[in-house]
């Protein structure tokens, strides 16, 4: 029996692009109940699809994927929708819609409308299979600010196969419905030993406070703790993993410090205490692997690193003038990093007992650096460091809708517009072993 496929053009540019503009509203007021049947009624999903669709989670979590999915079901799809939210009293939602259209869209939908189904050719020899790349290309994810995000896709028709998902194949969520969700562990070292070559860190308690309120929002229980040295480190670490995390559903752990390279053989970067010494990134992890902290396996363990990943500055490279925003340029800054020199060895892992060198790379973690390994980070004496202070913005804004990788992604590019003097640059980025979606919970107003 040959393969079958669904005959559908694709959505209209214009209508992708309201569906992503106005997609904060739709997942906090659309409740996706009331439109399934009609969805269902005219073709546009599949029972098997609307199934799915329900299997997702909360109201919120099935408007997510109901809009996400939308996109992909064709010309008629986006009419359709704007029918079923009028049918069902859903006005509001139907007004938003058209008023980011500059085309009416009031025209019936008609009543079935159902897919066309053809078999698919089996070719003959290898000679008649399509190239990759060819009648499609791929979809281009524009930079934007943190509050919108749009897809814009090639005006090529060309009909493609589409098939249903099935269970199996979808990307899970995290469960995160606990209260509170997890414990948030913030070590904040601002003031360090004269006899270090490192200087205070003026602002960085500016960062704690952000980050301290932004996470109590997010149903975090936050713990603070400040100036510590790096035994101290250690053993606020250790704490966090002998905790019984059984009723938690996550768990967080910032570090705002100075830092450095350090010898890795999965997350590059060390943080320094306040006495100088300091505790690879590679170790911090290990302390809540599901191995180390059973309460934490098949979990989410998050770590945001604000601190230098080694003495370079980067002066970036030349760009078109539309590449990059307008920003201000900050001139009172200063710099997380202290040079590595021949003591560098003393950072290697070999002296760490808890550093297994053997396991595999651990799952469920996320580590978020604030800069690229090898290069400063930027920090404001008065305002707080690029980093902290465009998560804490894209987390307030963003949080009760986009999961937290697409969350990193408008981080990185807004970091990447800010320049120090004028001059040098920043780029944060992150080492993801996630294996499901994580989203935050909804934050407290």
């Amino acid at each position: 029996m040959f393969p079958k496929t669904f005959r559908l053009s694709r959505m209209d540019r214009r209508h992708r692009e309201i569906l992503w503009e106005k997609r904060r509203d739709l997942v906090w007021s659309l409740d996706p109940s009331d439109v399934y049947d009609g969805l269902l009624s005219r073709g546009i999903f599949t029972d098997d699809m609307i199934e799915e669709i329900k299997s997702s989670g909360p109201r919120r979590n099935q408007a997510r994927q109901l809009v996400s999915d939308l996109e992909t079901r064709g010309s008629l799809a986006y009419p359709a929708f704007l029918e079923c939210l009028r049918e069902t009293g859903q006005h509001t939602l139907a007004e938003l819609l058209e008023g980011g259209d500059s085309v009416s869209v009031s025209v019936p939908v008609p009543l079935p409308v159902q897919p066309v189904v053809i078999p698919l050719p089996v070719p003959r020899n290898p000679k008649d299979f399509k190239k990759p790349g060819m009648g499609d290309a791929p979809e281009k994810l524009l930079p934007l600010k943190p509050t919108t995000l749009a897809i814009v896709s090639p005006e090529d028709e060309t009909e493609i196969p589409r098939t249903p998902r099935t269970r199996r194949d979808s990307i899970q969520y995290y469960k995160m419905d606990a209260t509170p969700c997890g414990v948030c562990l913030i070590i904040n070292n601002v003031e360090f030993d004269a006899g270090t070559e490192l200087k205070n860190r003026t602002g960085s308690d500016v960062d704690s406070e952000k980050l301290e309120r932004r996470f109590r929002s997010l149903n975090f229980h936050v713990i603070v703790k400040r100036n510590l040295k790096c035994k101290h480190i250690r053993h606020e670490l250790s704490q966090l993993a002998k905790m019984d995390h059984s009723e938690y559903d996550c768990c967080v752990v910032v570090i705002l410090s100075h830092g450095t390279e350090a010898s890795h053989n999965r997350f590059p970067g060390a943080v320094h205490g306040v006495d100088g010494p300091s505790v690879s990134v590679q170790n911090i992890t290990n302390y809540l692997t599901g191995q180390c902290c059973p309460s934490l396996q098949g979990k989410p363990k998050l770590f945001f690193i604000q601190a230098c990943g080694g003495g370079e500055k980067d002066t970036g490279f030349e760009v078109s003038p539309e590449e990059v925003q307008h920003t201000a340029v900050r001139l009172d800054e200063q710099a997380d990093a202290i040079p590595t020199s021949s003591s560098s060895d003393s950072l290697s892992l070999s002296d760490e007992p808890d550093a297994r060198a053997s396991l595999p790379t651990p799952s469920d973690i996320l580590v978020s650096y604030s800069t690229f390994p090898g290069y400063v980070s930027w920090r404001d004496t008065n305002t707080g460091s690029w980093y902290v202070d465009t998560l804490d913005c894209v987390l307030e804004t963003n949080a009760a809708t986009d999961d937290l990788a697409t969350m990193l992604i408008l981080l990185n590019h807004e970091v990447s517009q800010i320049s120090a003097k004028g001059l040098y640059k920043q780029m944060p980025g992150s080492f993801n072993f996630l294996r499901k979606l994580f989203y935050f919970q909804a934050p407290k107003t």
